[in-house]
């Protein structure tokens, strides 16, 4: 990390003479007419109909303020390109994860641990974006939630005299009475291997322990060790898809469950709009995925989706807080949920819609724990390993490629 992190500083040192010049002509083009430009940058492609919305009633109110939406395809990817050319956008709107981190390190946002929004985010997930960042200053707002939560038809459920699972026991039961019946208990999408992802998260967030990351950068543990159970609950559960699970993608998915193809869907709320255009009649619930045999324990994985930065490079930084600040208010906020199906960050912003109320549990007790894979550099390629995992089933090897892989990011570093 140390080594990626100077490299991007030094790439920054190498650019920074060359975009003076650039950067002092935009300054001038924005302020020309009078109107402040301000790039809003972020990595949803789903949501820019949101915001383009968002952003012409913002303007109306801020007539002196042009924001402009980017949002390029790999975003990421993008963003890490502008920082090594000291070329960031005024806000960055990503997720609470290793992209943001190895930014957040590289001091290209502003501190904002003392800013009074704060205040209104809930504490978990102000303390998520610490996690990740493994920083004491807070460098970013969380603004959106997501959760990974198993998704049910309620009338196959209701026809096979289903309840909705507690335990692991109870999960494997459900499956086995619903493949008895001829039906298709979980409907997978191997095609994408990133749809690896929403089971495994749960399992791995619910079995690997408090401080399973802590201990593995000393040296302490290993995914050998922690994650054995986790990658032996997953396997199992590839014995209740459909013969051609590896040749289905996400949106074959999202249209299979629609059409009642399959009692379950492992996913994540994310999916609920796609599946709702496919068919808008369909009853459809969600439940946290219920990994161990102790209810009490079981926690929700809930990461932050959405969180906005503001880079220090920024020639108005002003303007670029009150468009946060907008964005924040609680109308807006709850018309960014609504078109997302998104969960709000923001204390006392809950999540109306009746699909989610299985949900609801868990947020009042603050059940809530991160997505594991936020903590996993890109670098090792979880997805694609997860997707070999369900070809060849053979969980020895999977964990003792990860071993390997993390040594390497520990060498890099």
């Amino acid at each position: 990390m140390k080594k990626a992190l100077a490299l991007v500083m030094s790439s920054a040192l190498t650019f920074s003479l060359l975009t003076a010049c650039g950067n002092k002509t935009e300054q001038n083009a924005s302020e020309s007419g009078g109107k402040v430009k301000i790039e809003f940058f972020h990595y949803k492609p789903e949501a820019r109909g949101t915001f383009d919305k968002l952003i012409e009633k913002f303007e109306k109110e801020n007539p002196n303020i042009d924001v402009v939406n980017a949002n390029p395809p790999d975003a990421g990817t993008v963003l890490k390109t502008r920082a090594a050319k000291r070329d960031m956008p005024d806000i960055v709107g990503v997720g609470a994860d290793t992209t943001f981190a190895e930014l957040a390190k590289a001091g290209m946002f502003e501190d904002v641990t003392k800013a009074p929004e704060l205040n209104n985010i809930q504490p978990s997930y102000i303390q998520m974006v610490k996690d990740v960042s493994g920083l004491e200053q807070v460098y970013a707002i969380p603004y959106a939630a997501n959760a990974d939560a198993v998704i049910y038809n309620k009338a196959i459920f209701k026809e096979l005299g289903l309840s909705v699972p507690k335990t692991w026991d109870e999960f494997i039961a459900a499956a086995e009475k619903i493949k008895a019946a001829g039906k298709t208990p979980f409907y997978f999408t191997f095609k994408d291997a990133w749809t690896t992802l929403p089971a495994y998260n749960a399992l791995a967030a619910n079995t690997q322990g408090e401080t399973f990351f802590q201990d593995l950068n000393k040296g302490k543990t290993s995914f050998e060790k922690g994650y054995k159970e986790a990658t032996e609950k997953f396997v199992e559960l590839l014995k209740y898809g459909h013969k051609d699970q590896f040749g289905k993608g996400y949106a074959d998915g999202n249209v299979a469950f629609a059409k009642g193809e399959s009692a379950m869907y492992l996913q994540g709320i994310w999916a609920i709009p796609e599946i709702k255009k496919a068919n808008p009649n369909i009853e459809l619930g969600v439940f946290p995925y219920p990994v161990t045999n102790n209810p009490e324990q079981t926690k929700l994985v809930s990461g932050v989706d959405l969180l906005f930065a503001i880079s220090k490079t920024s020639k108005h930084p002003k303007e670029a807080k009150k468009f946060i600040d907008f964005l924040l208010k609680e109308e807006n906020a709850k018309a960014y949920m609504a078109e997302q199906n998104a969960l709000s960050a923001i204390k006392g912003l809950t999540q109306e819609d009746p699909m989610l109320e299985g949900l609801k549990e868990s947020f009042a007790k603050g059940a809530l724990v991160d997505f594991p894979d936020h903590y996993i550099p890109p670098s090792i390629n979880l997805a694609n390993l997860l997707q070999q995992l369900t070809h060849d089933q053979d969980v020895e090897k999977f964990l003792k490629t990860m071993d390997a892989e993390w040594e390497k990011v520990k060498e890099r570093k």
